[in-house]
Order: C-alpha cells, then structure tokens, then sequence
C-alpha cells in the first residue's frame, strides 16, 4: 500500500515564512516573477524561477538557471532563513480562501509508488518539461516545491488532524492573495506510526497538480539508485515531497482557453461550424460556465452560451463525458484544427483564478481571436478517470488555493 513518510524538513525561520514563501514556478512568467520579486526580495522564486537573478535574455533552461536555484539555496541556509529540522516528521499545511479550508499532510511517498500506479496519474506530461524539473532537482539535490496529493475521504485522518489543529501553528501568514497559510510540526513517534498505518489501509493516492514534477522525481530517483552500487531503496532519493489532502476538501476552478486565429473562417463560417453540434445564444453579459454541458465563448467583444447537443456526452467514458473533451473533440480540432493542444502553439491556457476579464483582455487585446470559458472538472471525474487508467485532456483542472513553495523543502540526501 501507498508509503507515507516522515522527513527532516528544510522550513523557513517563523517569523520569516511569509516573505519566503512563494507561488508555484508554472504559475507565472518569467516577467511577473521578475515584479514579484521587487516587492519581495526574499522570494522562494529565487530557487524556483532563478533566471529572474540573470540576464532577461537567459533561456529559462540554461544550465546556468539551475546553478544559480542551487546557488540561492544554499545562501537562504548560509543565512539563516531556512532552518533543516534535526527530526524526521510529518507537517500539517491549513490553506483558507474565501472562508473555505483544506488541511494537507505534508510527507514523503515513495518513487516506487509512483511507479507501480499506486500514485495515480491523470495527465500525460511533456517531455521538455519533465527534463527542465529534473534539472532543477538533479542540480539543487533536492525537492523544492511539494506535489499536490489527494486521497478518498478517511474520518479516522481528519479526527487526527482535527485535534491537532486546535493547537497553536508554528507558522501563520496571509498571502497576497488573501490566502490563509498555517503549518504544523508532528514530531511524536507514535501519532506518525499512526498516521502511517491509516495511510498504508488505502488503494492508492492521486496526483491533483503537479505531474512534472512527480514524473522528475521518480526519473531522477532512479538515476540515483542506478549510480549507488550500496542502493537499499531507504534513501532520501527515492522519496518526494508532497502534501496530501482529503477529495472533499478541494476546490477545481475551471480551467479556460484562448486561441490565436479562426483557422481561415470568417465568423459566419465559424458559428455556422459550430452549430453543427451546439446551440449558441447570445450573453448579455460575461458568461461563466453554470453547469457540465455549457460553454461560454467571446468573440467580437460579445460573450456567447454554447450548449452541447446531448449525443455529445458519452457518459459510458470517463474521459470522453468531460466538457474539456467535448470543446476539445467538437470546437477546438474539428473547427479550430488545433488537434493537439499539447503541442500547438495556436491555444494557450487561463486559470479560472483569473476569472472572464482576462479572457476578454487577451481577445480585446488582439494577441488572441477567440476565448472559451468551461465549466469544472470535478475530483469524482478525476479519481474516476485516474482509477481507470486513462488520461484527461491537457489543462483540465486548475486547484485553488496554489501550495506555496518554500514552506517545505526536501533534500535527496
């Protein structure tokens, strides 16, 4: 069954973790992380995104981005602002947005486990990107950012974590976002023993965010295992950091796309396309996606309903029943002729977070054509899609709140 770890956790000092703490390298651009870093110079972004400490015409994966995340580590360690604990434990790490809270245990699983499906995937990953994470662990020697985990409900894990919370947290700021952020330290032998026995009861856990990254860590994992003729698969490398929630505790926003042009078609040409397998309406107003089934379209600066015609929904496929798969199959290829949104570089893609204005902003702005909002995926869509050992679409969730990097570092050795 799934191993739950306990590590010794590299933790910013208390009073600094607010400063250091940071949103995740792939949820913004080199730019933003740039301005972000004039507001807050103690940055974990500086390990996360350090072409910001170079030339802005440094390719974002030169070797030298690398050295210098390496380089950035150590100095926050050299001065005394991320402190290693002495003790192997398990953490709790409390987010609130909105008056809504999500309690993560945060712990190491197992590469192994990764391996074997007992960490399940929903999402294919891109090789590039995948070789970018393992540079940045193979270079830093370590995890720095964890892997969004979740797991099926337990009540016997939240009565745990409920009584544990009610003490005072070691850490406890306010993002710039408005996001609540509080941890935890569990150091006690037999709370851990127990929580480890409750997580080794379960199935498998399951990858909400952060497929790169769990697919680098295994791929270096084994890379070190290969190169140590002593390997005995208790090392550090063949384990990875990640905090792990309940399903019910989530929040998946939707996840939208813009795209460049038409594909030749003129507006008439398209909506009569698109007619084809949806009815369209006119918005007269921005449109966010009410229910599974509806779409919201913005085009000329006017906002558009598409509702899918039922022989769409295949509802006997996981995968094919997803809105993102119907856009994806009806719109996006066979309008649009984007037939791989992992690849083109005619589709990009919008966090919910974002809300509509930005969809408006970057089609009013002319850099995009056309703008789709959809309605979320939900976690029982893709644990179901998970345990069947399909894939999503790319892009098909966007989890709110982001995990800050910075809170909890793990070394591989």
């Amino acid at each position: 069954m799934p191993v739950f770890r306990p590590f010794k956790a590299l933790r910013p000092r208390p009073n600094l973790a607010g400063q250091i703490a940071s949103l995740p390298y792939d949820v913004m651009n080199s730019n933003e992380a740039r301005a972000e870093i004039a507001k807050n110079p103690l940055s974990y972004l500086h390990v996360g995104k350090a072409e910001i400490d170079l030339s802005p015409a440094t390719d974002p994966y030169d070797k030298k981005v690398y050295l210098k995340a390496s380089e950035n580590l150590q100095n926050y360690i050299k001065n005394n602002q991320l402190i290693q604990d002495e003790k192997e434990s398990i953490y709790i790490y409390a987010q609130t947005m909105a008056g809504r809270i999500q309690y993560g245990l945060v712990a190491c699983v197992s590469v192994a486990d990764y391996e074997n499906g007992k960490i399940k995937k929903h999402e294919f990953t891109r090789p590039v990107k995948e070789e970018d994470r393992c540079n940045h662990i193979r270079t830093t020697g370590a995890h720095c950012g964890p892997i969004f985990l979740t797991y099926k409900d337990d009540q016997e894990i939240d009565k745990e974590i409920s009584e544990l919370v009610s003490l005072k947290p070691d850490n406890c700021h306010v993002s710039d976002d408005g996001v609540r952020h509080q941890t935890w330290l569990i150091s006690d032998d037999t709370l851990i023993k127990r929580l480890q026995y409750k997580f080794s009861q379960m199935d498998a856990f399951y990858i909400a965010d952060g497929h790169h990254r769990s697919a680098a860590a295994a791929i270096v994992g084994r890379e070190r295992a290969k190169a140590n003729p002593n390997h005995n698969g208790s090392e550090e490398y063949n384990f990875f950091l990640a905090v792990l929630f309940p399903a019910s505790q989530l929040h998946i926003m939707d996840y939208n796309r813009v795209v460049k042009d038409l594909r030749g078609n003129s507006v008439e040409e398209l909506f009569d396309k698109i007619r084809n397998n949806f009815t369209v309406e006119e918005s007269p107003s921005k449109y966010k996606a009410e229910k599974k089934g509806k779409y919201g379209m913005y085009l000329d600066n006017k906002w558009y309903v598409l509702t899918a015609n039922q022989e769409l929904i295949n509802n006997s496929d996981p995968v094919e029943s997803l809105d993102v798969s119907i856009l994806q199959q009806y719109i996006l290829d066979e309008v649009l002729g984007i037939e791989d949104p992992r690849t083109s570089n005619r589709i990009e893609f919008v966090g919910g977070i974002r809300g509509p204005s930005e969809l408006e902003r970057r089609v009013d702005s002319g850099e995009m054509s056309i703008a789709f909002s959809l309605y979320p995926t939900s976690i029982e869509e893709l644990m179901d899609i998970a345990d069947s050992g399909q894939v999503m679409p790319p892009k098909s969730t966007w989890f709110e709140p982001k995990l800050r990097d910075g809170l909890f570092t793990h070394f591989l050795d």
